[in-house]
C-alpha cells in the first residue's frame, strides 16, 4: 500500500495573531520546544507513512527552516522525505492557494508522482496523537472511498461544528456546518450508546483516484465547504470514529489553554508517551539551569538560566532567560532563538525577562527583551485591544516577537 500524506499549512492565520505575524500557523511554538507542524509529521512517521507533503503560503520562512533542519532520512535506508510545496506561478496558473481543495488541486501532479494507493490530508494547527494503521486498516475494511476521522461531542458543542450524519454501518449520509442546537441538530444524532454527535475533525484519507475526480474540473475551494458535502454524494464515505485528545487550536485563546494543560500533574494529552514521540529538531543546547525559583507544574525546556521568584503553571521554552525576584503565572514563555553574545546597549534590557517583573496570563513570544520591573497582565485591558508593545485576544495578553519592553513599563 502506498501512501502520502498532505499537510496544509494553513491561511493567513488570523485568529492567532500576533503568534502569526511574522510566521506560519504550523510554525508557531507549543510545549516549550515543539512547533504546530511537528504533531501532525511524527503522527505520520509514527504510523509508518513516511512520504509527507507540506503545503505552505504565508509568512512560511521560518516553517521552511524548521522542516529543513528538522526531518532528515537515511538515503540508504527507508524511502521517505517531507517535501514542501510552496505556493508558485506557473504557465497554467498565477494564483496563491485559494483554500484548503484549491491548494492540494494546484499541488496535485506533484503528490501523483509517487503513484500513491491513498492520500491521508492533515491539517497543521491541531493537537492529537492519532494511530493512522487504524484509520486505513477501516477504511479499506470497510471499502471506503474516503474516511473522514470524527470526533464524538455533546449537543452544546456539536451547534458550531461541521456534523456528519451516520448510518448504522457508519457510512456518513449528511454533513451540515455549524447546525446550532435547535431542531436542526436532531436528526444528526449519531447511532450510537450515549446521545452524542460526530463532528469532522478535519482529517481525510481518500483513494487517490476519488480525489482526482473531486478536485479536478471544477474551481471548488474548500474541503468542508465544498468537497466533502459533493463526495458524500456520490463516493462511499465513511466515519472513523475518535476518542482520544485531539484540539483545534485555531486562537489564541486555545492556543493558551491547551499549553497550559500540559503542565496539569496528569494531563490529558502527553508529550512523554514513548510508544508515539512527537519529534522536532535536534538542537544541543546545554542543560538548563536552576539558580533560585521555586517551580509549580511547569515545563522547562533546554538551554534556560532561570533566577526568578515563582513560576507556576507555565511554559518556559528554549534558551530562556528569568531575572530574580521575577513572578510567572499561568503564562508561555516562548524563550529565544539566540543566545545574546554582546552586553546589550545601556538603553535596551536583555535577552529574555528581567529582574522583579510580574507576568501572568500572558504569551511572551521569541526574543522578548522584557525590562526590570516590568508588570504585564490583562486585567483592566479590553478585548482586541492592540498596541506596538502587545495585543489581548481571548482574556490573554500577548507580546510579539522581538519586543522591546522598557524597565518598569506597566501593561
Amino acid at each position: 500500500m502506498n501512501i502520502v500524506a498532505v499537510i496544509l499549512g494553513g491561511g493567513e492565520g488570523s485568529r492567532l495573531n500576533p503568534l502569526t505575524r511574522d510566521r506560519a500557523k504550523p510554525a508557531v511554538p507549543i510545549a516549550g520546544k515543539y512547533r504546530l507542524v511537528d504533531v501532525p509529521i511524527s503522527n505520520c512517521l509514527n504510523g509508518g507513512i513516511r512520504k509527507i507533503y507540506l503545503l505552505t503560503q504565508f509568512n512560511s520562512v521560518s516553517l521552511h527552516q524548521h522542516v529543513s533542519q528538522s526531518y532528515h532520512f537515511d538515503p540508504f535506508g527507508q524511502r521517505g522525505f517531507v517535501r514542501i510545496l510552496a505556493a508558485q506561478q506557473t504557465p497554467n496558473s498565477d494564483a496563491w492557494y485559494n483554500g484548503t481543495a484549491d491548494a492540494v488541486r494546484q499541488t496535485f501532479r506533484y503528490l501523483m508522482d509517487e503513484h500513491p494507493d491513498l492520500i491521508v490530508i492533515l491539517s497543521g494547527d491541531q493537537l492529537y496523537r492519532m494511530d493512522f494503521n487504524e484509520v486505513i486498516a477501516q477504511h479499506m475494511e470497510r471499502n471506503a472511498e474516503v474516511t473522514i476521522a470524527t470526533k464524538p461531542v455533546e449537543r452544546e458543542e456539536a451547534g458550531a461544528l461541521g456534523i456528519l450524519q451516520v448510518d448504522d454501518a457508519m457510512q456518513i449520509v449528511n454533513f451540515v456546518e455549524k447546525p446550532g442546537t435547535g431542531p436542526k441538530l436532531d436528526p444528526l444524532r449519531a447511532p450510537l450508546e450515549d446521545e452524542c454527535y460526530l463532528a469532522s475533525m478535519g482529517i481525510y484519507c481518500f483513494n487517490a483516484e476519488v480525489l482526482k475526480r473531486l478536485l479536478m474540473d471544477n474551481d471548488e475551494r474548500d474541503f468542508g465547504r465544498d468537497i466533502i458535502p459533493r463526495a458524500i454524494n456520490q463516493h462511499k464515505v465513511c466515519s472513523y470514529i475518535f476518542d482520544g485528545y485531539w484540539k483545534d487550536i485555531g486562537t489564541i485563546g486555545s492556543f493558551w489553554e491547551a499549553n497550559l494543560a500540559l503542565t496539569d500533574p496528569l494531563p490529558t494529552f502527553s508529550f512523554y508517551d514513548a510508544r508515539a514521540p512527537i519529534y522536532t529538531r535536534m538542537r544541543y543546547l546545554p542543560p538548563s539551569k536552576i539558580n533560585c525559583c521555586d517551580l509549580t507544574r511547569c515545563l522547562l525546556s533546554e538551554g534556560s538560566i532561570i533566577s526568578g521568584h515563582r513560576i507556576l503553571s507555565s511554559i518556559v521554552g528554549i534558551r530562556s532567560t528569568v531575572g530574580s525576584g521575577s513572578v510567572i503565572e499561568r503564562s508561555i514563555i516562548m524563550g529565544a532563538d539566540f543566545y545574546d553574545q554582546e552586553d546589550p546597549q545601556p538603553d535596551v534590557p536583555a535577552l529574555g525577562i528581567g529582574r522583579d517583573c510580574y507576568i501572568r496570563n500572558a504569551i511572551i513570544d521569541k526574543n522578548a527583551r522584557i525590562g526590570d520591573g516590568a508588570y504585564i497582565t490583562p486585567e483592566g485591558k479590553a478585548d482586541e485591544t492592540i498596541t506596538d508593545l502587545y495585543a489581548v485576544r481571548n482574556g490573554v495578553i500577548v507580546i510579539p516577537k522581538n519586543t522591546v519592553i522598557p524597565p518598569g513599563t506597566r501593561l
